[in-house]
């Protein structure tokens, strides 16, 4: 056996201070912004009966009788594992040990752990480095030069910190496709020669309102490799930044809590902020979630803005400073346009983005639809926060197929109207058998039952003593007077479009079970938790309309060689260590892949695959590693090609544009840049196969 990797960050995960401060305003370090009553999941949990009783024939067995696949002991997981749990006294494990070649899909050599300052891909893959942050996307932009960066150049330039990426088909164009990239945040530090964070410039600013937002860019791959580059100055191509317009829409459009002294109407808002990941919607639109965006807000003045995480004093990047709408002491109104889900359409580069308030305010990581079998698109959302919620929009209207104007003017629609629900979960355990430590209840699983709350139906409000307006406005003030359930920063959930199982990835939690916090239930079991874990559910009769849920934990992140972890019962002497799951995707086999935000295990951040049906449930490898200081972003999974956005690259404690911890993609010399990265096979074959 081999020893346990070492933890090796006092920061949430193994992030860096630096990266706390820029990515997220160290949301960490400051209070709970979630000070609600309502019940904890242990709370919940330490009420429930026994696997034997009520809960488990009701909510169970009733479910799996009567669909076959909506309860999660249902077919989707092999009799052979069910049977090796209970040999084995509900402990993980299975009889016999896998062959060498491994799911469809994962038949590559796992890259081991490391700390190298390159990306680090399987034997028998090639890579190139797709666009570089500043590259000219549009006319007129000129060659990047970080020492004569200008507003006005950055604004045609591909932006900073890529994070979701999407491609999408560009027909009659051979060879080419449409990729969105976010651009999360700014790091002025390794931006900006000479910074001074107390006293930034004006032009600092405007380059870094410009290196936000969102960036369309047509990409080309080269006829005998998987190598794709950009299309310079394709009519697709296109940047929104911090001061493009984005309009308002859906039920709490034109409120009176959106206006402003620069938009009285409440409908229409300069920029988008902290737009982590996202999602590809099948009308062909792509979503993008405002995260962490009450960092760049000064002087917050309510309970409310409080509640969103909003300090009192001045921000970071001293943007109030430079235009008022950034402090709430003038301009209170100006937060609550941001936190929103964006739409935006990459084939009309005419269009305003909307901000979809049905979908409801909070700190969006993502936003994946699914359709019902009448063909109405359900959003499943995390609120990106330490004890904040898990939710779900299930809309009122049907897509309609085809490319025809009408149909694309229907279905830019279709996130206006709907139900957004708040969840609850309970778990099927007493509460004796979560000790904190990981280990698993003698069932063998970690594992329950959930339900929906309807927080709001278009203009009627669900939640009593809130207007439909405020629910969408306020949506975590909702979930707090409804009672859902505190989780462990819920990340990117995304449904299975093999199976429509819904997996959410909870990031880390290192507050679970400090005086004063929760501690470990059984959906989070484990305190002070480093490494995070992947929640898997299904909806009651598998569909995605449905009030209830059955719900339990794919995998407990972190060393195989720790007891507290779990990989769906997969022999753990044969997986890859992982540590704090942030974003992920599927590829066309059904696994699961995840990337990883601030790996508290010694190594890198990288890109995972994992099997989440058959004999090799559960069986995870990693298939690549970023340089030093980054994060894996994206990713994008497609039969060919892998594609990873490589974030905040040599973002590292006392590093600067002077003194660069990393010297990625370029080399000594050059500046760090954040870029987008391919990866495919050398024989060009399928992925993994």
């Amino acid at each position: 056996m081999r020893n346990l990797l070492p933890f090796i960050s006092s920061h949430p995960g193994g992030r860096s201070a630096l990266t706390c401060r820029f990515r997220c305003g160290d949301a960490c370090f400051k209070e709970t912004p979630n000070n609600s009553d309502n019940e904890y999941a242990g709370d919940i949990i330490a009420g429930a009966v026994s696997r034997r009783s009520m809960m488990r024939a009701a909510a169970v067995v009733t479910v799996a009788t009567a669909a076959g696949t909506a309860a999660l002991t249902g077919p989707s997981v092999p009799q052979a594992e069910a049977a090796a749990l209970a040999g084995h006294g509900g402990k993980p494990g299975r009889p016999h040990k896998p062959g060498p070649s491994g799911a469809r899909g994962l038949r590559f050599s796992p890259v081991a752990p490391n700390k190298d300052d390159k990306v680090t891909i399987p034997d028998g893959y090639a890579q190139n480095v797709v666009i570089r942050w500043g590259e000219p996307i549009l006319r007129g932009a000129p060659a990047f030069d970080p020492d004569k960066q200008t507003a006005k150049a950055q604004a045609g330039q591909f932006g900073y910190n890529n994070d979701f990426l999407s491609l999408l088909p560009l027909r009659g164009e051979r060879g080419r496709q449409v990729m969105v990239a976010n651009h999360e945040y700014t790091d002025e530090i390794l931006m900006f020669r000479g910074y001074d964070p107390a006293n930034p410039t004006r032009e600092q600013v405007e380059i870094a309102w410009a290196a936000h937002g969102l960036s369309v860019v047509v990409v080309q791959e080269e006829h005998r490799t998987g190598k794709l580059g950009p299309v310079s100055r394709h009519p697709l191509n296109r940047r929104l930044t911090a001061t493009s317009e984005f309009r308002m829409t859906g039920p709490a459009a034109g409120s009176t809590l959106l206006r402003t002294s620069a938009d009285r109407t409440g409908r229409k808002v300069l920029g988008t902020l902290n737009n982590c990941a996202g999602g590809t919607t099948p009308w062909g639109t792509t979503l993008h979630g405002e995260e962490n965006f009450n960092q760049y807000f000064a002087n917050g003045t309510t309970a409310m803005h409080k509640r969103y995480g909003i300090g009192t004093t001045g921000s970071e990047r001293k943007w109030e400073r430079f235009d008022r709408r950034f402090d709430l002491a003038k301009e209170p109104n100006e937060a609550n346009r941001f936190g929103w889900v964006v739409e935006l359409d990459p084939y009309d580069p005419d269009s305003t983005p909307r901000k979809r308030t049905a979908l409801g305010r909070f700190k969006h990581e993502a936003a994946q639809p699914r359709l019902t079998s009448d063909g109405r698109p359900v959003v499943y959302m995390g609120d990106d926060e330490k004890f904040d919620y898990l939710y779900k929009f299930v809309s009122s209207k049907r897509m309609k197929k085809g490319n025809s104007r009408a149909a694309r003017e229907h279905n830019l629609t279709l996130l206006d109207e709907g139900t957004l629900y708040v969840a609850k979960l309970t778990g099927d355990s007493p509460v004796s058998e979560i000790d904190g430590t990981g280990k698993l209840p003698n069932d063998g699983e970690f594992d329950g039952s959930g339900v929906w709350i309807p927080l709001a139906t278009g203009t009627t409000s669900h939640v009593p003593g809130m207007t439909a307006e405020e629910v969408y406005v306020y949506t975590r003030l909702a979930g707090d007077k409804v009672g859902a359930t505190k989780m462990d920063r819920p990340e990117d959930v995304e449904p299975s479009p093999r199976t429509g199982r819904v997996y959410v990835a909870l990031t880390n939690n290192s507050d679970r079970g400090k005086e004063g916090k929760p501690g470990a239930d059984e959906a989070n079991p484990r305190n002070a938790n480093k490494h995070g874990q992947i929640l898997e559910l299904a909806e009651n009769w598998d569909d995605p309309t449905s009030d209830g849920f059955a719900w339990r934990l794919f995998l407990v992140a972190g060393d195989p060689d720790d007891p507290a972890t779990y990989f769906s019962g997969f022999p753990k002497e044969n997986v890859s260590p992982i540590s704090c799951p942030d974003n992920v995707a599927f590829d066309a086999h059904g696994n699961l892949w995840i990337s990883t935000d601030g790996n508290a295990l010694g190594s890198h951040d990288g890109l995972f695959g994992v099997a989440t049906h058959g004999d090799r449930r559960g069986e995870l490898k990693q298939f690549l590693t970023v340089p030093a200081g980054a994060e894996t972003c994206g990713p994008v999974i497609q039969d060919r090609r892998v594609l990873v956005a490589v974030q905040h690259p040599g973002e590292i404690d006392g590093a600067s544009v002077e003194k660069p911890a990393s010297v990625w993609p370029d080399g000594p010399g050059k500046i760090v840049r954040p870029s987008v990265v391919a990866v495919w096979r050398k024989d060009g074959r399928d992925i993994g196969v």
